[in-house]
């Protein structure tokens, strides 16, 4: 069954959908805007995957200097970087190009050290949808992702729900798109990994510890636009959830120019 972990009315409970919103786990039913969302499990390591998908690669052909062929593209994430559902994202000001990245993420579910690919999805609990933002004015030039790009604070949007692997027949088989104000913007299916989900187990685990809650973030198709203060932006997976984001300014984080 999806779960979601929320904050309402002075503590942290475990929330189930219903048809009104969402019901807790002591059995009140609310509104989703009337609890504060938070990342549906207990996080451990975030690691993220740049250029995984090979329609994205193809989009972004003319600024890469790097190749399908070569090892994983792989960078790890902040803790202070995650927001849950319905949070806003600070767009500075000044910069040219923010760009959305629907993305799976895959949630480690037992220790994992020197798997191989076969036995890898033993080791996957569950899934859940991530917005993993980033600007583009801040990429190096080999497109290797830095931190000004890939760890900023409240950059990087997690949930609603954590979705039990047992409830996902073909994870590389699931529809993701991006909606901005509405309108659908990025569309692409998970079948077009660049490195499919036991890839990633065999070889994050040959050289680092995976824990439970360690979490992949396995990259984005194609189809990223640039995004704007007061955008509504919208990632969506088939069967795993629909994540909502705002993108704010400066001035809501206090920030002067």
């Amino acid at each position: 069954m999806k779960t979601a972990r929320v904050a309402f009315a002075g503590a942290v409970h475990t929330a189930m959908p219903h048809e009104r919103g969402l019901q807790l786990a002591d059995g009140r039913v609310l509104a989703e805007d009337q609890v504060v969302w938070l990342t549906p499990f207990e996080l451990g390591t975030i690691i993220a995957l740049g250029l995984n998908y090979a329609d994205h690669v193809k989009e972004l052909a003319k600024e890469l200097t790097v190749t399908t062929k070569d090892e994983p593209l792989v960078f790890l994430k902040g803790p202070g970087s995650v927001l849950g559902h319905r949070g806003v994202t600070r767009r500075p000001e000044g910069v040219q190009f923010m760009h959305y990245e629907c993305e799976l993420a895959v949630v480690i579910g037992r220790t994992a050290r020197r798997v191989k690919a076969a036995d890898a999805m033993a080791h996957v609990a569950g899934y859940t949808v991530c917005n993993d933002y980033a600007i583009r004015d801040h990429l190096e030039n080999w497109y290797r992702p830095n931190l000004r790009v890939k760890n900023r604070d409240g950059g990087t949007v997690l949930g609603p729900w954590f979705v039990p692997a047992a409830e996902v027949p073909d994870p590389h088989d699931l529809t993701l798109r991006t909606l901005v104000n509405g309108v659908v913007r990025q569309s692409g299916h998970t079948g077009n990994m660049v490195n499919d989900i036991p890839a990633l187990i065999e070889y994050l685990s040959e050289f680092m510890t995976l824990q439970a809650g360690d979490v992949i973030l396995t990259g984005t198709p194609e189809g990223v636009v640039n995004v704007n203060v007061g955008d509504e932006v919208v990632c969506e997976i088939d069967g795993i959830g629909r994540l909502l984001n705002t993108l704010v300014a400066d001035a809501d984080f206090g920030v002067r120019a």
